[in-house]
């Protein structure tokens, strides 16, 4: 459920910086939207997203950084 939620609140944030780069190009500041995507918050949500994604396909630690043991 926490793995969801933290999914769930990236996308929000990266949907909330997509919308910034979708006014800064519609203003006609393409360098700012370039520094934006390239450098910026843009890059950096996608990042995010992208570690908590990556960590879940490799991890296999339970909620308290154990190894899941499965039925005992």
């Amino acid at each position: 459920m926490k793995y969801a939620r933290q999914v769930q609140e990236s996308l929000e944030r990266l949907d909330a910086s997509l919308s910034r780069l979708r006014n800064l190009i519609k203003r006609g500041e393409n360098q700012e939207a370039l520094n934006f995507m390239e450098q910026g918050e843009l890059k950096d949500r996608y990042d995010e997203l992208q570690n908590i994604i990556s960590i879940s396909s490799v991890s296999n630690l339970g909620s308290r950084g154990t190894t899941q043991t499965g039925t005992l």
